[in-house]
C-alpha cells in the first residue's frame, strides 16, 4: 500500500515544487529489486550513491522541465534510480547543447 506513496506525493506537488526538490530514492530497495545473478547489491548501492553524490550539486543547473520529466520517467515503475535520473538529465542537457 505504501509502496506507491512517493509517486503519489510527487504527482500531487505543483510542477515547480517537484522539479526544484531533488527526489529521495530508497537506494537499498531499488538495488534489491534490481539485483540478481549479474548484479550485486553492493555494486548497485555504490553506483546509486555515486550518482546521487554527482547529481546533488548539479541539480539546479539542469532545466526545471527536464528535472520534472526525468524524475517522472525514472519513477514510473514505482521505484527510482539516481543512475537513471542522472543519465536522463545529462542526455536532455546534451541534446539541447547540440541544437
Amino acid at each position: 500500500m505504501f509502496l506507491h506513496l512517493p509517486i503519489v506525493m510527487l504527482a500531487t506537488l505543483p510542477p515547480t515544487a517537484a522539479a526544484n526538490a531533488m527526489p529521495k530514492f530508497d537506494i537499498v530497495r531499488e538495488c534489491k529489486s534490481e539485483s540478481g545473478p549479474d548484479v550485486s547489491l553492493e555494486r548497485c548501492t555504490q553506483d546509486e550513491e555515486q550518482a546521487r553524490s554527482q547529481l546533488q550539486p548539479l541539480w539546479t543547473q539542469f532545466a526545471a522541465a527536464d528535472r520534472l520529466t526525468c524524475t517522472r520517467a525514472t519513477t514510473a515503475d514505482g521505484s527510482g534510480s539516481y543512475v537513471e535520473l542522472l543519465i536522463c538529465l545529462e542526455m536532455a542537457r546534451d541534446a539541447k547543447a547540440r541544437r
